[in-house]
């Protein structure tokens, strides 16, 4: 499984990408003042996707909690799940259905907090499309990343048999070339791409077919044991740090076009509207009270999932996954 994130990566040359990686590692040494360093590996490069916690380390949340946070980019073919299992990152951020089958494949990790309450990935369509629910997807070709847990759910809870998979890229271009094209993206990114190219397109959202996983942050188990008053306030400053990005996100914004080269303005406000209209950090609750939250029913469904589908193997405790102790 890939753990990097699907997003448009056209304007990013080499260039940029090694200015990225030197950006994110600023401030790798030793925290100064008293206070306690802490790495965050990122699943992509900088990315609006990611602005709770850039609010909290620009806005002073994470120092207010006597942290030194240290925000990486993901190096290209690099894990988060072996990162932080070896010790490389502290904290990293990855999907809750990950956790799971991580912890089934025998990594220690342990889920602190959800980042956004509901998975923005989704299918993108061109607007004329005849593919309009997951049922329509039978006889026609995704292009999903390779190991998509998602679509192996939707193939076996639709009875679909005639569903091909290919490769996804990093682009939106077979996409623009193709009117019969579907594509799995995050609805947080590549519509506006696609749209900014003149096309009309739909989307369906993969948590709309009951498979909805958390975006979480995690660590390991013995880190979590060791330090659980620095995981709390790293929890308690992202918490924080995402209120106020969804609240004002310019100048978040702002910064992150100072690391992030490949991203624009309109991208931007594009993607910190869609992440608002779609409730995905919030969940139901548009005052920000759900931030962060998490339950033990939606981990055993999610559990529940993947051992269905073969994918949890050998069987756990799915309450060793994740910890609710960290969220106020």
């Amino acid at each position: 499984m890939r753990f990097g994130r699907l997003l448009h990566l056209a304007a990013l040359t080499v260039a940029a990408a090694a200015a990225l990686t030197l950006t994110g590692c600023k401030g790798q040494q030793q925290a100064g003042g008293g206070l306690t360093p802490l790495r965050l590996q990122l699943d992509w490069y900088p990315q609006p996707e990611h602005g709770g916690f850039y609010a909290a380390q620009m806005l002073g949340y994470y120092k207010a909690e006597g942290l030194d946070v240290t925000i990486a980019p993901l190096p290209q073919y690099g894990s988060v799940a072996q990162m932080v299992a070896s010790g490389k990152a502290d904290v990293g951020l990855g999907g809750s259905d990950q956790v799971l089958e991580w912890n089934s494949n025998g990594l220690p990790l342990v889920a602190v907090s959800a980042t956004m309450q509901h998975d923005p990935q989704a299918v993108m369509v061109h607007k004329d499309s005849p593919v309009r629910e997951f049922k329509d997807l039978e006889g026609h070709t995704v292009a999903a990343m390779t190991g998509a847990t998602w679509l192996k759910y939707v193939t076996l809870r639709y009875n679909l048999h005639q569903v091909r998979q290919v490769p996804s890229t990093l682009s939106i271009a077979n996409f623009l070339a193709d009117p019969g094209y579907i594509q799995q993206i995050f609805i947080t990114s590549e519509p506006f791409f696609a749209k900014q190219a003149g096309a009309e397109v739909r989307t369906l959202l993969i948590s709309s077919s009951g498979y909805d996983p958390y975006r979480v942050s995690f660590t390991t188990r013995d880190f979590a044991a060791r330090n659980p008053d620095a995981v709390a306030r790293f929890v308690r400053a992202s918490m924080r740090g995402w209120q106020q990005y969804l609240r004002d996100p310019g100048p978040t914004n702002a910064y992150l076009l100072q690391l992030n080269p490949a991203l624009n303005s309109q991208q931007e406000a594009y993607t910190a509207q869609a992440l608002r209209d779609g409730g995905f950090v919030t969940g139901g609750d548009a005052t920000g009270a759900q931030v962060g939250r998490m339950t033990p029913e939606r981990w055993k469904a999610g559990y529940d999932q993947l051992k269905a589908l073969g994918i949890v193997q050998n069987e756990f405790d799915p309450q060793g996954a994740y910890s609710l102790k960290f969220v106020p």
